[in-house]
């Protein structure tokens, strides 16, 4: 998942991805407008089948069918159909359904419905719980029986509104979110945001974000990986619901209007290249991305030494800064200066424009700032 495209919107830029569920879509996205993508589900989906919550609620609905049946997610409705079928309750349940109104919440969920050999009331072409939780609200709950597929999160907010209005709710829990059978993605993930390597990390709910920040905790990454994301990564949530694990610990979040996949992906389209060093060196545009600079609007991939040179002088641009001041801004080069030239000279090549940076005889290295946006010559030090 490290292909990018020339001059996309994303491109130079490095994104993790923390979803378990639909993360080739998220990927695919990112890809395609540029981006190379590092993923790392935080979670894994456990299904429920000998879970005593999943038998009692579904016992309860065999024995007293609900009015109104709310499906989620597609994995999530035929796990539940499989569990029930599992402990001899299969065909009571599909019975009960049949005498049930069924929402389903998208396009996966609704053939799944129909799959079982169910049909749904209405769908919304939003894909969201919000237009459901609407519809329920302007038809009238009250005095209603609500049975409501969960996918192994809650859903704050909806459960709550429906008994505010008078709806008995039985909530089927049908999946858990567990952690990852096999951290080590995650572990590069964290490192790569307390690296400061990555751009930006997308979550997609709220237990991914939980889980991210305990593991952090667990190898003592905690305050490093939340100053990231405090100041350096920026942590795209895909609504509120997600974002709460973050915001709890005073991680400010962005997060699109409409939450979905689409609209968070158009959102770091913006926001990223806003976020980007943009200066005018020996002539030319020279945009400074995460892992690549657009040079005059091409694209040009650098080494992390060569990122990690050309931070440090873009932090000073036009000022000298000293070979031992770039000595350590390089990652692991220890105590030889002769680490900064080969990776001078390595930036240099990847940039494809020798002269945009300068060597100061005995001081340095400076970025060759055009004279109009240049700093006073006493400031150079």
């Amino acid at each position: 998942m490290h292909e990018q495209q020339e001059n996309g919107p994303l491109a130079g830029f490095t994104v993790g991805v923390t979803a378990a569920r639909r993360a080739d879509e998220l990927g695919a996205l990112l890809q395609r407008r540029g981006a190379a993508v590092l993923h790392a589900p935080a979670l894994r989906i456990v299904p429920l089948a000998d879970d005593a919550e999943l038998l009692r609620a579904t016992a309860a609905l065999v024995a007293d069918a609900p009015d109104v049946v709310v499906a989620t997610t597609a994995i999530g409705f035929r796990g539940w159909l499989e569990a029930a079928d599992g402990w001899g309750h299969g065909e009571e349940l599909l019975a009960c359904l049949r005498r049930s109104r069924i929402l389903a919440r998208g396009p996966k969920v609704k053939g799944a419905v129909r799959a079982a050999g169910l049909t749904e009331e209405w769908s919304p072409a939003s894909e969201s719980m919000a237009e459901v939780l609407d519809r329920l609200l302007e038809q009238g709950v009250a005095g209603l029986r609500v049975a409501l597929q969960l996918h192994g999160e809650p859903l704050p907010g909806f459960v709550e509104a429906l008994r505010d209005a008078g709806a008995e709710v039985v909530v089927v829990p049908v999946y858990r979110w567990m952690p990852p059978e096999d951290p080590a993605p995650l572990d590069r993930l964290l490192d790569a945001v307390a690296a400061r390597t990555l751009d930006a990390v997308t979550f997609t709910s709220a237990p991914a974000a939980a889980s991210m920040l305990a593991r952090a905790e667990h190898r003592g990454l905690r305050a490093d990986v939340l100053e990231a994301l405090r100041h350096d990564v920026l942590p795209a949530c895909v609504g509120p619901v997600t974002a709460v694990p973050l915001q709890s610990r005073g991680v400010d979040t962005l997060q699109p209007d409409r939450f979905r996949l689409g609209p968070l992906v158009q959102l770091l389209c913006r926001e990223l290249p806003a976020r980007a060093r943009t200066l005018p060196v020996a002539g030319r545009r020279v945009e400074i991305r995460g892992h690549a600079v657009l040079v005059d609007g091409g694209l040009r991939p650098v080494p992390p030494a060569g990122m990690a040179l050309l931070h440090a002088l873009a932090r000073h641009p036009g000022w000298v800064v000293s070979r031992a001041d770039l000595l350590r801004a390089l990652p692991g080069a220890g105590r030889d200066e002769h680490a900064v030239e080969t990776a001078m000279a390595r930036l240099r090549t990847a940039l494809g424009a020798p002269n945009l940076i300068q060597t100061v005889v005995k001081r340095g290295y400076r970025l060759s700032l055009d004279p109009t946006s240049a700093p006073p010559a006493d400031g150079e030090g």
